[in-house]
């Protein structure tokens, strides 16, 4: 009963976060569209309205600029006051590619869209209106991935980098602090601005002062150069090629090498994409020390050795052989002897761990949603029951907040979740794990 329940609740939270075209992550803290938020939301509006997943998706990529990025942010509304950095601090526009409106950010987020299409696809094979739909938006999420190739991908090795943290969708992970700590900034370098987060959730679940400002620095970099310039990837002191934003990008590529063959499209640039991205991957990306995948720092030239959520990822893709995969179930398995929910997003073993602080410890549910599917491909459906269980039982107890607390008995004793309640994605893929029983 409590499961039917609580898939109520859920697509209650998503009819409540829908704004006439697209679904804001949660009211005050995000009142826009953001980019990987959307393609997981659509995993939950498919079983009600297919037709509102489509119209997710087309509001998305209403924002894709010229020379094929998607943004991070898409500001449907100009008059929304809450929110900084808004698209008046972020001047998109300053790239003469990007559209007038909708209004803008500079960056991008993980490539999620591919294998979100893939996924509706699946579900709803004979819908004609979907179809066509595909046969729409698929050159777009192509352009999309083009852009990271071309873009974002300075020693052409098919790993795609990022330049600001943002992008990775895991803002304050302990992963980016050796190369933020570069950052040096000056007094009266950054210009004013007022921080809204932190005046509607707690201030201790987010990222500190101190980040905030090289998070600006680098936006102010990246707007410098019209967010697509070759110097950004010259002079940023924050360049990492991320295991999971290009574990995600492998694992759209094949969807839409999948989706390709079946509706006659050409497939043969994406094909060459993922061949070398894939074999870049395994080479560069596995630290056998710490049987886990790993982040590699352009700057400093090396990997960044730690366990994180984001290792855990290519276990989605079907990149690892399998015993590589065996030993990423048996880290989960050890945790969860461990009495710790599954998944926290860093290792609960380091001194960076922070339980409650946004991406350096907590649980978020559409990570476990993929990580749930990864573990299932390689048979380990034992873990992946756990990590689907867990998420159940956290939303349930705590509500459809957006991330978690993992270690059990603290848990216990707390009546909500961390940061932004009303969350989409929660409500999203608590729906799609309620249709996988």
């Amino acid at each position: 009963m409590y499961l039917e329940n609580l898939l109520a609740d859920a697509h209650k939270v998503l009819e409540k976060n829908w704004k006439d075209g697209f679904t804001i992550p949660t009211h005050n803290l995000y009142p826009f569209q953001w980019n990987w938020d959307s393609g997981f939301i659509c995993l939950g509006h498919q079983y009600k309205d297919l037709g509102r997943a489509i119209q997710e998706l087309n509001a998305l990529f209403s924002g894709q600029w010229e020379n094929g990025l998607l943004p991070h942010i898409i500001f449907h509304s100009e008059n929304e006051k809450t929110y900084f950095p808004n698209f008046d601090f972020w001047e998109s526009n300053v790239n003469p590619g990007a559209p007038h409106r909708p209004k803008s950010s500079g960056i991008t987020q993980p490539a999620v869209h591919g294998f979100i299409l893939e996924n509706l696809w699946r579900n709803h094979p004979e819908d004609e209106n979907f179809k066509a739909f595909i046969k729409e938006i698929f050159s777009k999420i192509v352009h999309y991935h083009r852009f990271l190739y071309q873009y974002r991908d300075p020693q052409q090795e098919g790993l795609m980098c990022i330049f600001h943290p943002w992008e990775s969708g895991r803002d304050n992970s302990p992963l980016w602090d050796e190369s933020l700590n570069r950052i040096h900034i000056k007094a009266g370098e950054l210009p004013h601005y007022q921080r809204r987060d932190t005046s509607i959730a707690d201030p201790s679940e987010r990222p500190t002062s101190d980040q905030y400002d090289r998070y600006v620095y680098l936006l102010l970099l990246g707007k410098k150069y019209q967010y697509d310039g070759k110097e950004i990837m010259a002079e940023s002191p924050f360049l990492v090629q991320d295991d999971m934003m290009n574990a995600i990008l492998i694992k759209s590529n094949q969807s839409l090498i999948n989706i390709g063959k079946q509706f006659g499209f050409d497939v043969g640039e994406i094909e060459e994409w993922q061949q070398q991205s894939l074999r870049s991957f395994r080479e560069k990306c596995w630290n056998a020390e710490l049987q886990m995948y790993t982040a590699f720092d352009l700057r400093g030239g090396k990997q960044i050795c730690e366990k994180e959520i984001g290792g855990l990822i290519p276990i989605f893709a079907g990149i690892p052989e399998m015993e590589q995969a065996s030993l990423l179930n048996e880290y989960l398995n050890n945790l969860h002897n461990r009495r710790y929910y599954l998944c926290p997003s860093f290792d609960v073993d380091s001194p960076k761990y922070d339980s409650k602080r946004y991406w350096r410890g907590p649980i978020w549910p559409h990570m476990n949603w993929m990580i749930y599917h990864g573990l299932e491909q390689y048979g380990f459906q034992e873990t992946a029951n756990i990590v689907k269980l867990d998420t159940l039982k956290l939303v349930n107890s705590l509500g459809f907040y957006e991330y978690f607390e993992p270690q059990k008995e603290k848990a216990e004793q707390l009546k909500t979740g961390y940061g932004g309640d009303v969350f989409s994605w929660t409500a999203s893929s608590i729906i799609d794990f309620f249709h996988k029983e």
